[in-house]
């Protein structure tokens, strides 16, 4: 049985005053206080625990984007007028929401001297400095502009009526506290619990994460934003994208020397990916921090529901991403002749067999393993790419509701990897020698050919440049090897990570949110197997008795009043609806992202109204 992380909220302690004297003449003896508390490691190890639950993304399997849709798509993909200014939450929230997390981590700050075991107090003053930077760079990634807090608030504390500092601000701070991390923090525990707790190495990870992120934000976002003097510190000072790009790449290679985590590698490139994410256990070797679920102790998620139920959410992969998995030997799909009107099991043979451990293709088998032949089932996944990343043996019933017990990784090695690349990539300082170890490690896993910088930059890939299915703000002499660079973070970390959508946001990329969101090639009307042992029939306007029923649109006689599942088939080349063609996932659902205000979250309305000193992002 794997040794649970107990998960303590002590809300006694928050509810205190900062005022000292008032505590002792208004708190009972017999009721913690921060003067009572706080004596021992194991103190603040309790109370600390609580930022593991409240902070890690325990369902990064149901993050949306331009590549991974669902049947009923939330307001941050729909955009337009479906994403509004909600009145209370919306990441940000106060008590005990986002901000009151941050208040825990600096009560426990305030507080930490009262522990006699100066071991303990330097770990953990450590470890909640960790905490802080990582819960600002997602503050950062959402508001852009926010409140650099960096001490315990008390209720009349004017403090509680903020101004947005400077992101500039804020991330020099944030720098401060995770070299002290990564400076203090222990070194890698004993098996197995070096998954569920944070280490040295994982605040060196942090670090890289978002120094990427800042780097390539203002690399990509020429122009201070949200508000003015945003890139620069309350002082004057400020620094450019290659200062954060050179803290990212340098934060990355000290956790790549480090030589504490590689690659997880049995030897079998086609099912080592797969595996890594369908074991009950967090892999040790590649896996730097993890979500911990357990079934006997019946700590459980949701995602095989999410993607192998009918009631669920219908997740599905895109066609725009399956399209960027490579040929086996390295060559582009995209190069071939009729690319995007092939059939199902001609699509995806001799791919990049990452595709074949990422979505159901021809032989994949669940159900009866060895003897069935499990394709996609159409009526649960809205493109028709069913995806299989984390979804246990059929026989765990990971179907039903909070089913699924295996671990659900935060970070791993392979992200390092790749944000070591891009940096390196985006200063134009990479060679050859660094994509070998990095990008190329990555590759050799899954038995794929090493990506070439100079006949990568030679020849940039002209589907990665398309306005309709690429990154036309891409420039440059390495805009080849970037482009490439950003085709594996795709398919590597799909599903993975604080999600391709901040990716998105990075790059200036929102655009890819306007790009059709298109399933799988249908031939027409017929029979087709897609590598079941049942086929599919696609029909116009009728029923028919064979098979699982489906219908296609007609645009000839607008019929869509068949009870069967209706897919809305569009040309590829014209957009326009016709009887064969891909499947328009998102057909009678207007999605839209605007440039000028939806690279930040809205700060809610009440928030707005309770402190007046903040401001509201722009546009909003």
């Amino acid at each position: 049985m794997k040794k649970s992380i107990i998960l303590l909220a002590l809300t006694s302690i928050m509810a205190v005053s900062c005022n000292l004297e008032s505590l002792i003449t208004l708190v009972p003896e017999s009721q913690i206080t921060p003067e009572s508390y706080f004596k021992t490691a194991e103190d603040l190890q309790l109370f600390s625990n609580s930022f593991y639950n409240n902070l890690l993304d325990k369902e990064p399997f149901a993050k949306e984007s331009d590549v991974f849709v669902k049947m009923n798509p939330s307001d941050l993909i729909r955009g337009g007028n479906d994403r509004t200014v909600p009145a209370t939450g919306g990441g940000w929230g106060r008590g005990t929401g986002a901000w009151g997390d941050l208040r825990k981590m600096n009560t426990l700050l305030g507080n930490i001297h009262n522990c006699e075991d100066k071991d303990a107090v330097r770990e953990y003053t450590a470890l909640v400095k960790f905490w802080r930077a990582y819960f600002y760079a997602n503050m950062i990634m959402k508001f852009g502009d926010v409140p650099w807090i960096d001490h315990e608030l008390g209720s009349a504390d004017e403090d509680l009526y903020f101004a947005r500092d400077t992101r500039e601000t804020v991330l020099q701070n944030m720098i401060k506290d995770i070299d002290e991390a990564i400076e203090n923090l222990p070194g890698k525990a004993a098996a197995p619990q070096t998954a569920y707790r944070i280490n040295k190495y994982t605040a060196m990870f942090v670090k890289a994460q978002f120094c990427l992120f800042e780097g390539t934000f203002r690399k990509y976002h020429s122009s201070p934003a949200p508000f003015e003097n945003s890139y620069k510190a309350a002082d004057g000072s400020t620094h450019d994208y290659q200062y954060y790009l050179d803290l990212a790449a340098k934060a990355a290679k000290q956790l790549m020397d480090s030589g504490a985590y590689k690659l997880f590698s049995t030897g079998k490139p086609n099912s080592d990916y797969l595996t890594l994410f369908n074991s009950d256990n967090a892999n040790t070797d590649e896996i730097i921090l993890a979500v911990n679920y357990d079934r006997d102790l019946k700590i459980k998620h949701d995602c095989g529901r999410d993607i192998t139920n009918q009631t669920a959410a219908r997740y599905g992969m895109t066609k725009k991403l399956v399209d960027q998995y490579l040929m086996k030997d390295g060559s582009r799909f995209t190069d071939k002749p009729g690319w995007n009107v092939m059939p199902f099991a001609e699509e995806v043979a001799d791919r990049d067999p990452r595709l074949a451990q990422t979505i159901r293709t021809p032989g994949y088998s669940w159900k009866s393993p060895g003897k069935s032949n499990d394709g996609p089932e159409f009526s649960y996944c809205q493109t028709g790419y069913q995806t299989i990343k984390y979804i246990p043996s059929y026989d765990t019933k990971p179907f039903s509701t909070d089913n699924c017990f295996n671990d659900m990784p935060v970070f791993r090695y392979a992200e390092a990897l790749l944000d070591y690349a891009e940096a390196k990539a985006e200063l134009g300082e990479l060679t050859q020698g660094d994509l070998d170890i990095s990008v190329n490690l990555i590759r050799a896993r899954v038995g794929m050919p090493g990506l070439d910088m100079a006949a990568a930059n030679a020849n940039p890939d002209p589907y990665l440049m398309s306005a309709e299915t690429g990154y036309p703000n891409v420039s440059g002499s390495n805009k080849g090897v970037i482009l490439e660079i950003r085709r594996e973070r795709a398919i590597e970390l799909f599903q993975e990570g604080y999600g391709r959508y901040f990716d998105l946001m990075r790059w200036k990329a929102g655009y890819c949110l306007n790009q059709p969101f298109y399933g799988m090639y249908i031939p027409g009307p017929g029979e087709y197997s897609f590598g079941d042992d049942s086929k599919y029939t696609f029909y116009v306007g009728s029923t028919s008795a064979s098979g699982t029923k489906f219908k296609i649109f007609d645009p000839a006689t607008g019929d869509e009043t068949a009870t069967d599942e209706i897919f809305y088939l569009v040309d590829p080349n014209t957009g326009k609806l016709a009887t064969s063609g891909v499947r328009d996932a998102l057909h009678s659902i207007s999605h839209s992202f605007d440039e000028s205000k939806h690279y930040f979250y809205p700060i809610p309305e009440n928030d707005l109204q309770l402190n007046e000193a903040l401001e509201q992002n722009p546009n909003w």
